[in-house]
């Protein structure tokens, strides 16, 4: 039995009910490692978990879904990891924000040498979610024109990379030029700053009225309807988050009155199912960032028992590309 410090809830709520604690970490079982994390990193998911979006069957909580590390123990019969092993991971369930974490080692990925730790923390869940993405939810094609919602953001910035590389014509929403400015040189060209432009008019500009075949939608609520209005007969609108809150009920058959159109709410988690997918996207990830296809844009540093300041950061849109918390 080990001891480690970690950021739990105790309760649903605002930034205030991260704790920083003391807690035991057991010793890894069958199909389990000891994993003692050397970066951590910072999701919006990790703020729907503490406020409840994603409801926790039980109390105390520990937060946070991706990290790296060393592997410093080992189960019985486990062959995918060894004691002083590299990795790092996407997680199926919170957990992350602490300094030791057990861990199936079926969720674990061996880092390649030339990977450092804050790297891999900052990209794993994100990179693969824009794999899945643009190679899973929708396959983009060499010529099409695609709409990134929260283009600045940690997903968004790899995804405007990636999908430039494949050869697509990016459009991206952002709030400030700042953000307008850091999505362009990462590849989106048509960079929208909604807080002063229409995004659906821009887009039917952009298209020549036409509209598009894809929308990739992290913000949920605020921008669902305007997804909608982007695409074109029979397009895809991909919802892959709620940032600014739950997408409310609506009549599927405004679908069929829109063109026919498409909606699907993807997960990570059905995207990396299986050991032998999560190590496909993976390799595909480690690939685009030794070659240059993607970089990965770390912005902030805290120290794990600074969370709440990451939280509020995060919250209030303080912050642009991948952030992490330091054990």
């Amino acid at each position: 039995m080990a001891h480690a410090h970690a950021i739990r809830i105790h309760r649903n709520g605002g930034p205030e009910q991260l704790k920083y604690e003391l807690v035991e970490v057991g010793d890894p079982g069958p199909g389990e490692a000891r994993v003692r994390h050397t970066a951590i990193g910072l999701n919006y998911i990790d703020i729907h978990h503490r406020t409840g979006r994603y409801p926790s069957a039980q109390f105390p909580l520990v937060l946070g879904m991706e990290a790296a590390g060393l592997v410093e123990a080992i189960g019985p019969d486990v062959n995918e990891v060894q004691v002083g092993d590299r990795v790092a991971y996407a997680a199926a369930s919170p957990g992350a924000d602490a300094e030791l974490r057990v861990m199936p080692v079926a969720r674990l990925v061996r880092l390649p040498d030339w990977l450092n730790d804050t790297t891999a923390a900052a990209m794993m869940l994100k990179g693969l979610t824009a794999h899945y993405l643009l190679h899973g939810a929708y396959q983009v094609h060499r010529g099409e024109t695609i709409l990134i919602h929260a283009a600045a953001g940690g997903v968004g910035l790899i995804m405007c990379q990636w999908a430039k590389h494949m050869g697509a014509q990016v459009i991206g929403t952002v709030s400030t030029e700042e953000k307008a400015q850091l999505a362009h040189v990462n590849g989106c060209d048509h960079p929208i700053i909604y807080t002063k432009e229409d995004v659906v008019q821009r887009v039917r500009q952009l298209t020549g009225g036409v509209g598009l075949p894809v929308v990739y939608d992290s913000v949920g609520a605020a921008t669902f309807d305007k997804s909608l209005k982007c695409l074109h007969r029979r397009g895809l609108l991909v919802s892959f988050g709620t940032s600014s809150g739950p997408i409310p009920p609506f009549d599927l058959f405004r679908l069929n009155l829109m063109g026919s159109l498409y909606v699907t709410s993807a997960g990570l988690a059905d995207y990396i199912h299986n050991r032998h997918e999560l190590l496909e996207r993976a390799d595909a990830l480690f690939d685009a960032v030794e070659t240059g296809v993607v970089r990965i844009h770390i912005n902030k540093r805290y120290p794990l028992a600074e969370a709440a300041r990451a939280h509020c950061d995060l919250e209030a849109r303080a912050t642009l590309g991948s952030s992490l918390l330091i054990p």
